[in-house]
């Protein structure tokens, strides 16, 4: 490659590494959403300012009449699960993490957040699993990746114990 055009390479390259990630939100993105599609409806927009609020029990009658008439909607399935394991429905809460990876296999706030869902019920093999996805569908490092390598990490120096953060 002609040094001129190496340098265009490198200097587009490292622009494009400097810029701030758009996918670096919440852990609700999934594989390829920005955080603008995530949320994509108001019922999803205002249930993740809820649960953003710290109120995720009034997010989730909004995401369930989201899902109900989006059924394929991965990022709503994700924030539901959310929502449920942060209210303590871990049962729900699988179920719609399992839903979101179903409809989008690479969505990696549900692979986040079910394995700090696995973490919590003392699922360290499956919480790896999901750690391994990660390690897979983040080429450059992600927000998602870090936050459960942290909380396994965590979770194994509390002696197998969840830390909700």
């Amino acid at each position: 490659m002609a040094p001129r055009r190496l340098a265009v390479v490198l200097a587009a390259l490292a622009a494009a590494l400097a810029a701030p990630p758009a996918l670096a939100d919440g852990g609700g993105a999934g594989g390829g959403a920005d955080v603008a599609t995530d949320v994509g409806s108001p019922e999803v927009a205002q249930a993740v300012k809820l649960i953003d609020a710290g109120r995720p029990a009034e997010a989730i009658p909004l995401l369930k009449a989201h899902v109900a008439k989006s059924a394929n909607d991965a990022s709503a399935h994700n924030w539901l699960g959310f929502a449920y394991r942060k209210t303590g429905n871990l049962d729900a809460a699988f179920m719609h993490y399992e839903q979101a990876l179903k409809i989008d296999p690479k969505h990696r706030g549900a692979h986040e957040y079910v394995g700090e869902a696995y973490l919590m019920v003392g699922n360290l093999p499956k919480a790896e699993e999901h750690l391994k996805a990660l390690d897979k569908l983040c080429w450059l490092p992600c927000e998602q990746h870090a936050d459960l390598k942290r909380a396994i990490a965590d979770y194994k120096a509390n002696g197998n114990r969840f830390v909700s953060r």
